[in-house]
């Protein structure tokens, strides 16, 4: 018997990878000759550097830069020979910040251009860079500083230390001095945040509370990000909106102006850059899975997707999740959960890995039957 595993993480407790070892643990003590094959998988937040690493074979370091306070911080990022694995999260991140720190009038995705520099000075030409969890809305303008472009108002004055509150100071943008090997360099979104950068499915209004601001920041913000996309579209950085410019507030549209960088899905991206199509092959059954599942789940989210993928080579998919909202799960042949639907979290989260244990051996138990 052939079983992959490729589940999301199960957010607040385990990793995917975690989830992964687990699981296939409890397989191989139910079913001792079966092949296991694990693939876990992240579509562009928490995890995607691991996780794409790991299926890679590559190896991840460690650097210092500015965290989104302009303290310094510790960033992981993955490589391969020729690819590099980026979180913004890692550098740019809400979790990097107290809930009373969190303010994006004054936070910046500097350090995440700062992880940009250092992959180009290693030679590497190819960047997945996943950009869930910011807690920034400066629209990159900090990440594009620690790339060499300089910012200046409408006096000529060099704008430094870009963050969300400065945005409506830009007037003009010079790339003259940007690193040169950004050029030479390809780098992919892995998001699957569609919403525009403004308006009210934009980035302001509909994360930036989640990330400190207040009612009298939120039009300040707005202002702000669409003052610089008028002068991104004024100076021919872009040329239209499009969707997904306001994911990471706004450090989507920054992604596409400054680095030339290409929008994809998150989990369609992983799902290649796993190369699980080919370890579907000959599979009797694939598990995916995440924290909680719900009626989002069926609707293009990363489980979904793999079902999907499943389904194109007639492979059966089944959904092993920590909690299970609702029926309406489609996409998969089978569904279940290792806990019930109203067992609060914090009972969950230290018995996360006996909780997954003990359900995945029950799954195997019947699928052993």
């Amino acid at each position: 018997m052939k079983i992959v595993l490729a589940p999301d993480k199960f957010k607040g407790s385990l990793t995917a990878e975690q989830v992964s070892q687990i699981e296939k643990e409890a397989f191989l003590s139910v079913i001792p000759g079966a092949e296991v094959i694990c693939v876990p998988l992240a579509d562009g937040g928490e995890g995607t550097v691991r996780a794409l690493t790991s299926a890679n074979n590559g190896e991840l370091f460690t650097l210092q830069v500015r965290g989104p306070l302009e303290e310094t911080v510790n960033a992981t990022i993955g490589t391969t020979s020729d690819t590099a694995f980026l979180e913004m999260a890692e550098a740019s991140g809400m979790t990097l910040l107290s809930p009373a720190e969190r303010n994006p009038m004054k936070t910046s995705t500097y350090g995440t251009g700062e992880m940009i520099v250092e992959v180009l000075k290693r030679g590497i030409k190819n960047i997945i860079i996943g950009i869930g969890g910011s807690a920034t809305v400066d629209g990159g303008t900090g990440m594009a500083e620690a790339l060499g472009y300089k910012f200046y108002d409408k006096n000529n004055n060099l704008l430094s230390g870009l963050c969300g509150g400065m945005l409506q100071k830009i007037a003009k943008i010079d790339s003259s001095a940007v690193n040169p090997l950004l050029k030479e360099c390809k780098i992919r979104i892995a998001s699957d945040v569609t919403n525009p950068l403004l308006g009210s499915n934009g980035a302001v209004a509909v994360f930036a509370p989640q990330k400190g601001a207040t009612p009298e920041m939120m039009p300040l913000l707005e202002e702000g990000l669409a003052n610089l996309r008028k002068v991104l579209i004024q100076q021919n950085f872009i040329s239209e909106d499009l969707p997904g410019d306001g994911a990471a507030g706004g450090l989507g549209l920054g992604l596409r102006a400054f680095c030339n960088a290409v929008p994809e899905s998150g989990a369609s991206l992983a799902i290649a850059a796993t190369f699980l199509e080919e370890k579907l092959e000959n599979a009797d059954f694939l598990v995916t899975g995440e924290g909680c599942s719900d009626s989002q789940t069926d609707n293009g989210k990363l489980c979904a997707v793999v079902a999907q993928t499943c389904k194109k080579h007639g492979v059966p998919c089944i959904l092993l999740s920590g909690k299970v909202l609702g029926e309406n799960f489609k996409s998969f042949d089978k569904v279940c959960a290792t806990v019930p639907a109203d067992m609060p979290f914090e009972k969950i989260k230290p018995r996360a890995e006996e909780l997954l244990r003990t359900a995945t051996v029950r799954l195997a138990d019947s699928l052993n039957q």
